[in-house]
């Protein structure tokens, strides 16, 4: 599902990944991830693809939010296991969104 109607300024963060083979309990901690997001002050939406490279853009209000969600004793203990154990690589990256179009038929 692609995330619409969003009003500018707001802040994207996208979390680019290449996975392990070894995804033991992955999808759950990735499932339970979206849900506590999802409970957050500041929390927008959130968009996901999964293949070779997997990529996930979270949206929030602002900076103190996405810090906030950053320090989530849950959300540590799941960033800690996927370096253990998912993660070959990952990259974080945090923009500030200032303008958005889309189209849909």
């Amino acid at each position: 599902m692609i995330v619409d109607h969003l009003e500018p300024p707001y802040y994207a963060v996208i979390f680019s990944t290449i996975a392990n083979e070894n995804l033991d309990g992955y999808f759950e901690t990735s499932e339970r991830m979206e849900e506590l997001a999802r409970e957050q002050n500041g929390f927008l939406g959130i968009e996901s693809a999964r293949k070779e490279i997997g990529i996930t853009v979270s949206y929030w209000q602002n900076l103190d939010d996405i810090s906030a969600w950053k320090n989530n004793i849950e959300h540590t203990e799941a960033r800690n296991l996927g370096r253990e154990k998912w993660y070959k690589k990952y990259q974080l990256r945090i923009c500030k969104v200032e303008r958005e179009y889309g189209f849909e038929k």
